[in-house]
């Protein structure tokens, strides 16, 4: 078979294979929806004692799932808890992978020691050493005292001892740019909503996150211990609202995780199709093929941003490629990889969820 003849085909067999992961494996079909605490774990308690955190998170939980349920009937919605019972954080975990989800959202009230404290913010799995942050993923990650063998189901990790953290400095979430996507839109829905202090994206070293397979966000709905904050919470037409809120976050997400991948897709089915394979022309001159490079990308955002913005923290040696609806911003252009490898450590200290990227005629590729 000649060359030209084969290679046409093997094109032609890649791109049907592109098709087929479209229509596979880009598309939401599993949700889980994770309502935080529950049972003997109370949560968050209010000053004067008589609200909890695990009613609040299951009640927004169920609504949020019912909402998708309705405007979406063929993802299937799966939660952790639907009453009031105990679930050890391991076992939201394993829901969800064994599940094969597409995405994790774990709902939460929040509660810290000042009283002035407001606000509803978004975490995704990350190292973070701010005391603030701290102090709530330490909180979070203190349920597993309340299960049985949780030395060895936590590989020996004690939630009260910051030194234990450095754990998490060994992991790697392959999923960390879907996430921070995610919380981005429920942070932005939260700030039209009924608690509309916007505390922003975090970064904690959260258990129930640590081992999720795929993006994953815990929602901190408000304080419980701010005295305004906490007349929101206990309003339950407000659960709607927030439900409403991560509702419209999780469309958006659909849109832009499908839309997306199919840009990826089509861009690379363009690209196929533009070889020369079928052309055939005098060898005269050969057309110089542009190599691949590296990029530590440090940004995902909705829009560009001028060269003086906050988001770049004073860097002026960046660049953008646009994937869908989001502007992907990168530092750097390597032609080996252990050399952005090298750089990472650094970056990473003005940009923690900075990763490397491949770069190929101005497109991202597989690393």
């Amino acid at each position: 078979m000649p060359f030209r003849l084969l290679l046409t085909i093997f094109c032609l067999f890649f791109i049907s294979l592109i098709n087929a992961q479209e229509n596979q494996s880009v598309k939401i079909r599993k949700v889980v929806i994770d309502a935080g605490h529950g049972g003997h774990d109370a949560g968050a308690v209010s000053p004067d004692r008589r609200v909890y955190e695990k009613n609040i998170t299951l009640s927004v939980a169920l609504k949020l799932g019912a909402m998708i349920k309705d405007k979406y009937p063929d993802i299937k919605v799966i939660y952790t808890r639907t009453t009031d019972i105990f679930i050890p954080l391991i076992t939201r975990t394993e829901i969800a992978n064994k599940n094969q989800a597409n995405l994790f959202i774990s709902i939460h009230v929040n509660s810290v020691k000042a009283r002035s404290a407001s606000g509803s913010e978004t975490f995704v799995m990350g190292m973070d050493r701010s005391n603030s942050n701290l102090e709530v993923t330490m909180r979070e990650n203190s349920v597993i005292a309340l299960e049985g063998d949780h030395e060895s189901k936590y590989e020996g990790f004690d939630p009260k001892n910051p030194e234990s953290y450095i754990i998490f400095s060994l992991l790697q979430n392959a999923h960390l740019e879907q996430s921070l996507i995610m919380a981005s839109l429920i942070q932005d829905q939260f700030s039209k909503g009924v608690i509309k202090t916007n505390r922003g994206i975090k970064q904690g070293e959260l258990l129930v996150l640590w081992k999720t397979t795929m993006p994953a966000v815990l929602v901190e709905l408000g304080f419980i211990s701010n005295p305004s904050d906490y007349l929101t919470l206990i309003n339950k037409d407000n659960h709607y609202r927030f439900a409403g809120s991560i509702f419209k976050a999780f469309e958006e997400f659909k849109h832009q995780y499908e839309y997306g991948s199919k840009i990826v897709a089509d861009t690379l089915k363009d690209e196929l199709v533009a070889t020369p394979i079928i052309r055939e022309e005098p060898k005269t001159e050969t057309k110089k093929t542009e190599k691949a490079s590296y990029r530590i990308q440090i940004l995902a955002v909705a829009k560009i941003l001028p060269a003086n913005s906050p988001d770049l923290k004073g860097e002026r040696n960046v660049r953008f490629i646009r994937v869908g609806k989001f502007y992907k911003y990168g530092i750097g252009d390597y032609e080996r990889l252990e050399e952005a490898e090298k750089d990472l450590p650094l970056i990473r200290k003005k940009f923690p969820q900075a990763f490397i990227i491949k770069v190929e005629k101005g497109t991202i590729v597989p690393l």
